[in-house]
């Protein structure tokens, strides 16, 4: 007997069901979904797959991302506490801290695909699946000062009036307290700030970007939108091969779908002490780590 859906529609062909840019998120926290519901919101993956242990949170966030796909234009949208959900991933993002489980398990159901890590102390983490998964290190990308850039031109342009896409400037070195602003290299349309006002506060600045995260955390208890953004900004350069310039693993590094394909050689004046200084803080905990 035909089904309701046999008496609808007519097959004419068998379509290919392999995607083309599946995406996986490792951890439905808040930071997880975050990532999840920007990517989603930028049409980045033809099928998002959401992996976490807390099979109940893990339904439910599916389910309520589901019942909006009128709203979206990602055809499909699964979850499982197995990674066999997730095979053939273009796109992993990992949001969680059990690296010595996780990598493994993800390298095994997708051997070809690029590691965004996200999980905090962020560089650390990075060097460890780096290690753990045995990928070349351009598949193997973290979040790095992506987040410590955006909030940095966000602080500058609203001293100056002007949209955050008009203000230019990279934080370098570590995500967090050793991070390193290049402040030669700030401009707006071209205007090189440091040199039109050369004793400006601009330590200050630096400061609150450092401080934002804490601000944030003290008053909501966790970081979440902000994040979600900068790592859906970085998988859009991914999946579409934008080749744009993007702050992650703490230096700038142009990034597509192969992942990191060339290291941007920054001009660095006095800040090159501080760079240094920031990559000793990284490499004196990296050197410890036991694998």
């Amino acid at each position: 007997m035909a089904t309701l859906k046999d008496q609808l529609i007519v097959n004419l062909l068998k379509e290919e069901q392999t995607p083309q840019n599946k995406t996986k998120v490792v951890g439905v926290g808040a930071v997880g979904m975050a990532c999840a519901i920007s990517i989603l919101m930028k049409d980045l993956a033809d099928e998002l797959a959401l992996v976490d242990v807390m099979e109940d949170k893990l339904k439910g966030e599916m389910m309520d991302l589901q019942h909006g796909s009128l709203f979206l234009r990602t055809p499909k949208i699964v979850s499982g506490k197995d990674y066999n959900v997730t095979p053939n991933s273009k796109l992993v993002i990992v949001t969680v801290n059990i690296f010595k489980f996780i990598i493994p398990n993800v390298v095994k159901y997708s051997p070809n695909f690029k590691l965004l890590i996200v999980s905090n102390p962020v560089d650390i983490l990075t060097y460890m699946a780096w290690k753990i998964s045995g990928f070349p290190k351009n598949q193997v990308i973290g979040s790095g000062c992506n987040l410590d850039s955006a909030r940095f031109r966000y602080l500058m342009g609203e001293r100056l009036g002007v949209h955050p896409l008009s203000c230019h400037g990279w934080v370098l070195g570590e995500h967090g307290d050793s991070s390193v602003p290049v402040w030669s290299g700030v401009n707006v349309a071209g205007a090189f700030l440091k040199y039109l006002n050369p004793s400006w506060q601009w330590k200050e600045v630096h400061k609150q970007v450092v401080d934002s995260a804490y601000e944030v955390i003290k008053l909501k208890g966790y970081t979440s939108w902000a994040i979600g953004l900068s790592v859906a900004d970085l998988a859009e350069s991914i999946m579409k091969n934008l080749r744009r310039d993007d702050v992650f693993l703490s230096v700038p590094c142009v990034v597509g779908q192969n992942g990191i394909s060339d290291v941007v050689k920054v001009t660095l004046t006095s800040e090159k002490e501080a760079c240094l200084k920031s990559a000793d803080t990284l490499w004196g905990i990296q050197k410890e780590l036991q694998f």
